[in-house]
């Protein structure tokens, strides 16, 4: 079988040490913006000097997990920033995305060592389908102080973390293909820029086996669309949430990638070699497909 090796990795611009974020800042973040998706996704972009207001508006409905209670918000905010960051250091390409991927898998480990856990649920022993007990815990049982520490111990550790899996590295991915969420994003026809940002989600973000990041990234881009189009919040969850009913149609009424796949991917390579063998494809295709006729 034959192998394509990338490019090699030579960062496109590299600018001065960038300033991590600082607790206070974040917290001071997290009262603007008000979830921990985009939140983290803010402070991380801030600190590379890179704001990117309408992609992180977009990540409201991915805190809780995709709302379903999957990976913390923090997860999936922070993923997105590091993307951005590999894609204006090294350019588009399998090789921009494994560097996304890689990095994305770093927070993933520093978060489950920190919480002990990567999903929602797990953490705040709340589904956040459930708008009730989700109001009790945040706004009265101080749920809403608790992630806000979260996130102030997590934002400077994600920013240590992304800056040094970014370093330049030398990475041969096997094959063009090495993320589902990369593959989403390009059959929607997002950019090169939005389609390494979307790369680190695959897996379940990061690999970790959690909530389908090629689901993930759909509702991203949804999100993103419908924005530009004017919608309104209620009428932009409305569409994910059809997105989500079709996608359970597709994937055997699982959310999570592992149970999707049937295991947990053992690393860059393994995952690759998934989709250069055809596997998700038809989810890929369908996931795609679905959430552009809903734009």
């Amino acid at each position: 079988m034959s192998q394509v090796e990338c490019q090699e990795l030579v960062p496109v611009e590299r600018t001065e040490a960038c300033r991590g974020p600082s607790r206070f800042g974040t917290v001071c973040a997290f009262l603007t913006n008000g979830t921990c998706s985009r939140t983290l996704m803010t402070v991380l972009d801030r600190a590379y000097e890179q704001p990117m207001r309408e992609e992180e508006l977009a990540t409201d409905l991915l805190a809780g997990g995709m709302m379903l209670g999957y990976q913390c918000g923090m997860l999936w905010g922070s993923s997105l920033a590091v993307g951005a960051r590999a894609f204006r250091l090294y350019g588009a390409g399998p090789a921009a995305e494994a560097a996304a991927l890689r990095a994305s898998r770093r927070l993933v480990d520093a978060f489950r060592f920190r919480h002990g856990h990567v999903d929602c649920m797990e953490i705040t022993e709340t589904d956040p389908r459930d708008g009730w007990a989700t109001f009790v815990h945040f706004f009265i049982k101080g749920g809403a102080f608790r992630c806000a520490a979260r996130m102030a111990s997590f934002a400077p550790e994600a920013f240590s973390e992304a800056e040094a899996a970014l370093a330049p590295p030398d990475p041969v991915v096997p094959w063009p293909r090495c993320s589902c969420a990369a593959e989403v994003a390009r059959q929607m026809g997002a950019s090169d820029q939005h389609a390494v940002m979307a790369a680190g989600l695959a897996g379940g973000i990061g690999l970790s086996g959690s909530g389908c990041g090629a689901l993930g990234a759909a509702i991203w881009l949804l999100s993103m669309a419908a924005r530009d189009q004017g919608l309104s919040g209620k009428a932009i969850q409305q569409r994910v949430d059809a997105l989500k009913e079709r996608f359970l149609e597709f994937s055997g009424h699982e959310y999570a990638c592992a149970d999707i796949v049937g295991r947990r991917f053992e690393g860059l390579v393994d995952h690759s070699s998934h989709l250069h063998r055809g596997g998700c494809a038809g989810l890929i295709q369908e996931v795609a497909r679905e959430a552009e006729g809903l734009i």
